[in-house]
């Protein structure tokens, strides 16, 4: 194992493949066509574990993320952001050696893409179906068609269906509140498929959330399915009942730097560029920013939740903790921090460790 010495987000690989075989059994379980997001591991070596259990098709969230793994051998790639036109030009590239969809919300973008599209791009009309971040309202068919006027014009554009994405699922306070939302948008997306079905015979629903893919069973008239956290899942996701915390397959490891004993906290090197600054509330009503692992008599010890990360500045972090735990930790340990969100945690850190000692990198920095 290489020395750890300084914040090192670790990756536990079995986990990770047992996440990947769930949701791809899944999903052949309901007849849909897998389709993960990459957004969360952005990684060509973790993308190839994938292949494993028979993926083929990948979503991202950039055009440069896109480019990334068609370089690495995906063919088959849909970009889940509404289209930026300034990367037309780098779209138009990619559309010639891979088989690319992207995401149009407007008559105007659509206008745009039948004036300088050169090769064949498949198009989603993204919906919104209560996240209210991007997305026409299903009830818009009047904006719908405008869209659908104006892509008609290109034979170099299809019209492939109506992708979304119930990102407020990631706000609910309980399963049945995951339940409802995910139906709610099953049902609207259907109403658009039936109304557009006559016309676009082969028209498809793509849809991708973590928490409603972990834990719905009804996925009547979806096509294709498109989580992308599941591969690690986070605190944010175990908050929410979707996952265990045996199924969080990412920590970080920081070292002990200080102890306060008057204030029984604990600082690490660890903070809000290894984190991000997403919270959720713990059981007292505060921000908490990841939970604590600590090892003792030899073996690994998950925290109850009066001990946590609660505080992050830019390269600290401030663990409170109980002063029978204060007791235990020392200067130079390092402690074991279950994150927030794996999707964020990721992106900052560029890297894994796996459990096996290999170092895994991600897309290039910028």
């Amino acid at each position: 194992m290489i020395e750890i010495i300084r914040p090192t987000l670790v990756l536990d690989k079995e986990v990770c493949l047992r996440n990947i075989e769930r949701m791809a059994q899944k999903a052949a379980k309901y007849n849909l066509r897998f389709r993960p997001h990459f957004k969360t591991h952005q990684s060509a070596e973790i993308g190839e574990w994938f292949r494993l259990f028979g993926v083929d098709a990948i979503t991202v969230s950039s055009v440069r993320m896109a480019e990334y793994f068609i370089t690495n051998g995906w063919k088959d790639v849909t970009i889940a952001f509404p289209v930026n036109v300034l990367e037309l030009g780098l779209i138009n590239r990619l559309a010639a050696t891979a088989k690319l969809n992207v995401l149009v919300e407007s008559a105007e973008v659509a206008e745009i893409l039948t004036k300088q599209v050169k090769h064949k791009l498949g198009v989603y009309i993204k919906i919104d179906t209560g996240y209210q971040r991007t997305g026409i309202p299903s009830s818009r068919t009047n904006l719908i068609d405008g869209i659908l006027e104006q892509l008609a014009k290109c034979k170099k554009l299809e019209f492939k269906g109506f992708l979304t994405h119930t990102g407020h699922t990631y706000q609910a306070r309980s399963s049945n509140e995951i339940f409802s939302s995910h139906f709610d948008a099953l049902l609207k997306l259907k109403s658009l498929k039936n109304h557009y079905k006559k016309t676009y015979p082969k028209v498809e629903i793509s849809m991708g959330d973590t928490p409603s893919a972990s834990i719905c069973g009804n996925f009547d008239g979806v096509d294709e399915l498109r989580p992308g956290n599941f591969v690690f899942y986070d605190l944010m996701q175990q908050n929410l009942g979707v996952c265990s915390i045996d199924d969080i397959a990412v920590k970080m490891m920081c070292p002990v730097v200080a102890k306060h004993t008057s204030r029984n906290e604990i600082v690490i090197y660890g903070g809000a560029i290894h984190f991000s600054k997403e919270t959720i509330l713990n059981t007292d009503g505060k921000p908490l920013f990841g939970r604590i692992v600590i090892q003792k008599d030899g073996e690994k010890h998950l925290l109850d939740n009066n001990n946590y990360l609660s505080k992050l500045s830019q390269e600290h972090g401030t663990i409170k903790v109980t002063p029978a735990n204060f007791r235990l930790i020392n200067i130079g340990d390092l402690i074991e921090v279950i994150p927030v969100h794996s999707c964020l945690t990721a992106n900052l850190m560029g890297h894994y460790l796996t459990t096996e000692g290999e170092t895994i990198r991600m897309i290039p920095r910028y």
